[in-house]
């Protein structure tokens, strides 16, 4: 990971990362409770190594709009939950069949199938109790209401899940560039609009003009991901990546260097670099976090 905005990016991935890793070693049921095995694979599937882009927004979203980032634990938590069964469930064999994950085996490698799947569901369902219970976060209950409303709907049909039942009906079809991006916008794009959303329910007087930069801002990096996720999927690297390299093309799936040709990908992606950037013009330094990480998901090679 190099790219022009360190050390400010190093420092608050870093300070980020701790602070929701040591949030969701709380709420993560211990390996000594009962049953025993799902709650080692809930671990297992969540805590260790992974970039945490989710939660990071969520904090960085929230400095951009003056959340202390001791509120946002609960959002933050909740986003990687579920972006952690997300990643369980589509590595199983019925859906992607990946056997590394993280740069270790996938959870039904590790465990078995049928663990794999619980343990996705559990994962999904405890993202929903944190969004009830934390007491750190200082909101409304309309508020919790409302952020668990906005995470209902990137997880499910009109979101993620729904992403990727287009992704599995597209194997082996020629897409268009507008369909295959209102398929990321789904599978990819709609967890890290809900990750940016979530920061701004936090603050319940923020500037609309402000809520509409921000959401435009998620909106274009959640694209980008998804285009450097397809670009490495051509140039990395297995151990660089942490998952099998080249798994989309063995798998005849539609991707944007298929669609544009790797130099067309780098394109796009310079492009809705620029525009997240340009969407956040109306905020001052305190966005800084924000433009970093847009700078970091065009250049990560992981």
């Amino acid at each position: 990971m190099k790219t022009k905005s360190e050390p400010g990016l190093k420092q608050f991935l870093s300070e980020s990362q701790t602070r929701v890793e040591n949030a969701l070693q709380q709420w993560l049921p211990a390996t000594s409770t009962q049953p025993q095995r799902l709650h080692e694979a809930m671990r297992y599937a969540v805590l260790g190594d992974g970039k945490r882009v989710r939660p990071v927004l969520v904090y960085a979203t929230g400095q951009a709009l003056a959340v202390a980032p001791e509120h946002l634990n609960g959002p933050a938590c909740a986003v990687e939950l579920i972006h952690a069964y997300s990643l369980v469930h589509d590595d199983l064999p019925a859906m992607d069949d990946d056997n590394l994950r993280r740069g270790q085996p996938t959870c039904h490698k590790q465990f078995d199938e049928a663990t794999a799947i619980l343990t996705g569901d559990a994962l999904q369902t405890l993202a929903f109790r944190v969004l009830c219970h934390d007491q750190s976060m200082g909101v409304s209950c309309d508020t919790r209401v409302r952020m668990m409303d906005n995470l209902a709907i990137a997880s499910g049909s009109r979101g993620m899940a729904g992403g990727q039942a287009i992704d599995l009906e597209s194997v082996g079809e020629e897409l268009s560039l507008v369909q295959l991006e209102n398929m990321h916008i789904h599978k990819t794009g709609a967890l890290i609009l809900a990750s940016v959303r979530m920061g701004c329910l936090a603050q319940p007087e923020a500037d609309p003009k402000q809520v509409a930069g921000l959401d435009q801002y998620a909106k274009r990096i959640g694209l980008a991901f998804q285009v450097q996720d397809d670009i490495l999927d051509v140039e990395g690297d297995t151990e660089t990546l942490g998952k099998t390299q080249g798994k989309d093309q063995a798998n005849s799936k539609p991707t944007y260097p298929s669609l544009l040709g790797l130099d067309g990908a780098r394109s796009l992606a310079k492009q809705l670099h620029q525009e997240a950037l340009d969407s956040l013009s109306i905020f001052d330094h305190d966005t800084d976090p924000l433009r970093w990480l847009a700078d970091y998901i065009v250049a990560r090679n992981n």
